[in-house]
């Protein structure tokens, strides 16, 4: 592989002008497609199969009026007054016929007809029946609806407004998602001490970013896509751009440090070693993220692949445009020079460091010597923190293992709680109308009318003259169970075949006794059956049940899935099976903490004022499947290049002690930069008011944060340690099968030089094409 992406690296430089030029034309077209020929995304997440979804269909295929989406407005008297007031009953009535005339209404309950209205009589609900799914509602209609029933705030009415139709857009691009790249620059600026050196991630990222997220609005055109899978895809696809790019500067910068290093044998050369690690990471986060399809659920499979593509987008961007545009940065990207007497010292701290090697010498003095071990502008025999922080953590190695495992562990507690379902409107921002909407319905009518259940009888196989008194009869049933607070009465389509009955439980939509009334509901299906019918239920909160039940079936087998891919792909990287088995732990105690925060947090309520959570809930449902998917590629992009860098160190020296050491020395400063930049790019996404949104970056932040810094940074280290050269067996019989992927590129060229000017300190970024040993 190393040398194929060399010989990439060395066609880019070349061609870099048309290179460069073709990605801006893909940019072009690709976004001005987007642009212009975008479709709308979904704000519903619908699932095959599951029975809500099935009388989903039943409904808009034999009763088209009561298949539509429903807006409910809620109407509330100030204090001391109530609607039953002259004034705000005309108000009322006035904003509810403006509203029957919106353009896609098909009916209009007002509060006095239906009789919602709370026994106080200061707060009332009306619902608004369009003749269309809710996603297809157009934002014309919606517009006009909130203009039409908010004119009744002139009268002193409180109006706010819930129901699917309402359901919030979710965006990006506000204040807490810009400040998030502002400190990604921070920490490229520190990392690589350079400005055109720190915008270079950014640019070629933004270039990846757009051409992904364009992709999928054209591709919405023609495909359901939720909102979230646009988002995912942003956030995915800057977070790896950003990475993948900074991986192949550093190194690049790395191998600069010798003033005699030949320009673009280094880029090539960086786009071979690093090149190699971001191809490998960037295929198991492809992989990971395209396995969602195995749970079977259309919406999540489509956010999987979406994101899947913008990070190919990444891996295709940093093995080309990265090296041509490294070509077009020239010398000005090389460390400064530090004078004759400093690389004279450079030189000979190299030769001890290889003669310590040679030797089997297990200390760390020299780790950190020479630009390969030192950080840019420190001098040689200065150790970098990273090469300190190796030292510190190897020295005690069962007793660093010992005390991460049991802080993770700790972390993970509270994932035992676990419990799966879709935001309601009470997680939506305490500003918005649609939790206001759902506070006034609590105040009013209690919990469960946010949790509106629709009982669906089928009854096309009842004989007609005992199809209602079989209706009746399961009214009678469900309004028998002690969870239920009213049944209204049941709605027949015009043939009779199908009737709607809706129920109203007594807790909320998050609580889990709304859950286990669902489960006695549907225990009822036999009594229907009987009379040759058919019941379901159905509604927001049975279908938030239904997926997040399908979720958790499908989580085994995804999770064994990733594991053993974990296990396939790092024995083919590494040439090891200790090494793989340590990986897929490390990587089961890093899902396991950041799903025990997250339950912390938003199931648990902690926290809830400082990351503006207006209510605990439960976890959203499709949280676990997408954090693993993510996190694991995420964690294997740490893991290949910490290790790819002490497995080329042993590969040299057959030092397994010093392989450690000086792995976690030279990479060590480029992967704490490369977490921290997804840190504050996932972190900026958990101010988003969308509540999946808020608690998919507080996730993924969370679990960087703990694999990179506790895990890969920490564990692993102590674990290589530990295990010695035992960590680089392989069995012969496996050996034999398992192909060469050279990431560490043993199989390169020799190192070519810079001709004299450069050695001499020439710093133009326009030069003569240097004279290579490998030309």
């Amino acid at each position: 592989m190393a040398a194929r992406l060399y010989g990439l690296g060395r066609w880019a430089i070349r061609r870099r002008g048309a290179v460069v030029g073709v990605w801006l034309l893909v940019l072009a077209v690709v976004g001005g497609l987007g642009a212009t020929l975008h479709g709308k995304p979904s704000t519903e997440f619908t699932v095959p199969g599951i029975e809500s979804q099935q009388a989903q269909d039943l409904l808009e295929h034999r009763f088209p009026a009561a298949s539509g989406g429903s807006a409910r407005v809620v109407f509330a008297a100030p204090e001391g007054r109530t609607l039953t007031d002259p004034a705000a009953r005309q108000a009322v009535a006035d904003g509810l016929q403006q509203a029957a005339a919106v353009p896609g209404v098909v009916h209009v309950a007002s509060p006095a007809e239906a009789g919602t209205v709370s026994a106080d009589h200061r707060i009332g609900f009306a619902d608004v029946l369009f003749d269309r799914p809710a996603d297809q509602v157009p934002q014309s209609s919606k517009d006009a609806l909130t203009e039409a029933v908010t004119q009744a705030r002139g009268a002193g009415l409180q109006v706010e407004l819930g129901g699917s139709v309402m359901a919030p857009v979710t965006e990006v691009g506000g204040p807490a998602e810009v400040v998030g790249v502002v400190i990604a620059f921070a920490v490229l600026f520190l990392a690589l001490g350079s400005l055109v050196a720190a915008g270079l991630p950014l640019l070629t990222a933004a270039v990846g970013v757009v051409i992904g997220v364009m992709g999928v609005q054209f591709v919405s055109r023609f495909v359901d896509l939720t909102s979230t899978a646009t988002v995912l895809a942003l956030m995915i696809g800057l977070a790896v751009g950003i990475d993948y790019a900074l991986f192949i500067i550093s190194r690049h910068r790395e191998q600069l440090a010798d003033p005699e290093a030949d320009l673009d044998d280094s880029i090539a050369r960086a786009t071979a070693t690093a090149g190699s690690a971001v191809v490998f990471a960037g295929a198991t986060v492809i992989i990971a993220l395209a396995a969602l399809a195995v749970t079977g659920i259309p919406f999540l499979t489509a956010m999987g692949l979406a994101a899947a593509v913008t990070v190919l987008l990444a891996v295709l961007i940093a093995v080309t445009l990265v090296p041509a545009s490294l070509s077009f940065a020239g010398e000005r990207l090389r460390p400064r020079d530090k004078g004759k007497a400093q690389r004279k010292a450079q030189r000979e701290a190299q030769r001890e460091v290889k003669a310590r090697s040679e030797a089997g010498a297990e200390g760390t003095a020299g780790v950190a010597a020479g630009p390969a071990g030192a950080e840019a502008g420190k001098p040689a025999n200065a150790p970098s923190w990273s090469a300190r922080w190796a030292a510190l953590v190897t020295r005690r190695p069962l007793a660093v293992l010992l005390v991460g495992v049991v802080g993770l562990v700790a972390l993970a507690l509270p994932a035992k709680d676990l419990r799966l379902g879709l935001p309601s409107n009470a997680s939506q921002p305490a500003a918005s109308t649609q939790h206001k909407s759902h506070q006034l319905l609590t105040d009013g009518f209690g919990p469960g009318f946010n949790a509106t259940l629709v009982a669906v009888v089928d009854t096309a196989a009842v004989p007609a003259e005992q199809r209602a008194a079989t209706v009746t009869g399961l009214a009678r049933s469900l309004a028998a169970d002690p969870g239920v607070a009213a049944v209204a009465p049941p709605t027949a389509n015009p043939d009779g075949s199908l009737s709607v009955i809706a129920v109203v439980p007594k807790t909320g939509p998050d609580d889990e006794a709304t859950t286990d009334m669902v489960h006695r509901l549907r225990a009822l299906a036999p009594e229907a059956a009987q009379a040759g019918g058919t019941l379901y239920i159905a509604g927001g909160t049975a279908a938030t049940i239904d997926i997040s039940n399908k979720l958790s079936d499908a989580l085994p087998l995804f999770v064994t899935i990733i594991v053993l891919l974990a296990l396939v792909l790092l024995t083919i990287a590494f040439r090891s099976v200790l090494v793989p088995l340590k990986a897929a732990l490390g990587f089961l105690l890093s899902i396991a903490a950041s799903l025990g925060a997250t339950v912390w947090v938003f199931q648990q309520g902690h926290l809830n004022g400082v990351l503006d959570v207006p209510s605990a809930g439960p976890v959203t449902s499709f949280l676990p499947v997408l954090l693993i998917g993510v996190l694991f590629g995420l964690a294997m992009d740490y893991e290949v290049f910490l290790v790819s860098r002490m497995r080329e160190h042993y590969e040299h020296t057959k030092d397994a002690a010093g392989a450690v050491t000086q792995g976690l020395a030279q990479s060590g400063r480029v992967v704490t930069a490369a977490a921290l930049i997804m840190v504050a790019v996932f972190g900026g996404f958990v101010f988003n008011h969308d509540p999946i949104i808020k608690s998919i970056g507080f996730a993924l932040a969370f679990g960087v944060l703990i694999d990179a810094f506790v895990v890969r940074m920490t564990l692993v280290p102590a674990a290589m340690a530990l295990l010695g050269r035992r960590a680089w067996g392989l069995p012969k019989w496996l050996d034999r099968i398992t192909p060469d992927v050279d990431i560490e590129g043993a199989k390169l060229p020799p190192r070519s030089t810079a001709p004299a000017a450069v050695v001499a300190g020439t710093t133009e970024g326009h030069r003569e094409e240097p004279v290579s040993a490998t030309r």
